[in-house]
């Protein structure tokens, strides 16, 4: 698999390093045989991805930043160099209803999940198109498209981060440079787990998916190696969803006489 995507010797940057499908994308990276480097703002986060990367023999390199401050990023952009993939995985979520969502929590949720990767596509892109190719791959989800009640700004951030990437992809087109978005469904990570922790809620959910499981970090970031690479070539401003075809049950939740079982 390696081989057939032809990414070795390649640079990438991946934000949200240190856990979740961040971490599962530096992961897959550096295992294909990329240059990889590593943020987030939790510098023992970061350590232990180096140490997961480091018993299997590969090196990642990592740097703290907070992708809320441009200082930080342009500090980290400073020390990593050139990149030929930025990987934005960056995210948090936080709950509430948006009657009543406080302009803090919906600023600082935007502030990480779309403003974080402008500013990175920003520091990254233009050494991109400077050398006439690069690809960056933005984890969206398909709560950018089917609303999440409950979650505040996360759809909407979401919705922005899937609109973003296709305007780079229709402005850096020309100069050789991609963007695509990931939209991954039900994914266990280290944000989600205390859902799973309730009684019932893994086997519900797994049962409420076609392919009756959640996904785990590495079912995305494997979606994520793919768009980085040439054989992604002619692949920009594009969505795939990855979720185990959950989005395709929305029908069969609506009572049709004639047609139930």
């Amino acid at each position: 698999m390696n081989d057939w995507l032809e990414i070795s010797g390649r640079r990438a940057v991946v934000s949200g390093a240190g856990s979740g499908i961040g971490q599962a994308c530096a992961l897959e990276l550096v295992r294909a045989g990329v240059v990889v480097w590593g943020l987030d703002r939790d510098e023992n986060a970061l350590a232990e991805t180096a140490e997961i990367a480091a018993r299997d023999g590969h090196t990642i390199h990592v740097s703290t930043c907070d992708v809320t401050s441009a200082d930080s990023i342009q500090a980290a952009a400073t020390e990593v160099g050139a990149s030929d993939i930025l990987v934005n995985a960056a995210g948090i979520g936080k709950p509430g209803a948006l009657i009543d969502v406080s302009i803090k929590d919906w600023q600082a949720l935007l502030d990480i999940n779309l403003t974080g990767y402008l500013l990175l596509a920003q520091a990254f892109a233009p050494g991109m198109v400077e050398r006439g190719q690069g690809s960056m791959v933005h984890i969206a989800s398909i709560s950018s498209r089917h609303p999440q009640p409950g979650s505040g700004a996360y759809s909407a951030s979401k919705a922005g981060v899937s609109i973003m990437s296709q305007q780079f992809a229709a402005e850096l087109g020309p100069a050789g440079v991609r963007s695509n978005t990931v939209s991954p469904g039900l994914v266990r990570t280290p944000m989600t787990e205390s859902y799973y922790q309730a009684p019932g809620v893994s086997e519900r959910r797994s049962a409420a998916i076609p392919l009756r499981r959640v996904a785990q970090p590495d079912d995305v970031a494997d979606v994520v190696l793919f768009l980085a690479s040439d054989r992604a070539r002619y692949v920009t401003g594009a969505d795939i969803t990855v979720d185990g075809g959950f989005v395709t049950t929305l029908m069969g939740t609506v009572p049709r006489p004639g047609f139930d079982d």
